[in-house]
């Protein structure tokens, strides 16, 4: 098994984008009236679990930090679950497209617990050791 080198390659955060898609399909097909309301509310939450899984990234070299921004993602796959709820109430969803996104995103809310339940092995301080030729960061004179 081969080490992540960037967010993007994690397969959390490719399932969240897949999700992001099929949210912003579907609610393509919302009334005009929720544009600003429930279109918005669901779009957004849907893009941000991403985001924040992306933010988490950023942050491993402090363990805390790192789960902070993964327990962030998952409120908002929770927060998109919601959403979907109210759309699917709304009757702007079938049943079917309101069950395939509900099933990636409980996935994904089980793939950002394992991360956090292993969290360590993102943080490990040894990923984030940087190692260069001596350099001159500062010249006399100039």
């Amino acid at each position: 098994m081969s080490y992540a080198k960037s967010f993007t390659e994690l397969i959390v955060y490719q399932k969240a984008k897949g999700v992001s898609k099929m949210v912003f399909q579907v609610s393509k097909t919302f009334p005009k009236e929720e544009m600003y309301s429930l279109t918005d509310q669901l779009r957004r939450a849907a893009r941000s679990v991403g985001a924040q899984i992306a933010e988490a990234w950023a942050k491993r070299r402090y363990e805390k930090h790192f789960v902070s921004k993964l327990t962030d993602a998952d409120a908002e796959q929770m927060e998109t679950q919601h959403w979907l709820e109210e759309a699917l109430a709304c009757g702007y969803l079938t049943p079917p497209q309101a069950e395939k996104l509900k099933a990636d995103l409980l996935e994904i809310g089980r793939m950002l617990g394992a991360m956090i339940e292993k969290a360590d092995a993102f943080c490990n301080a040894t990923t984030n050791i940087v190692q260069e030729d001596t350099a001159e960061y500062y010249v006399a004179g100039r």
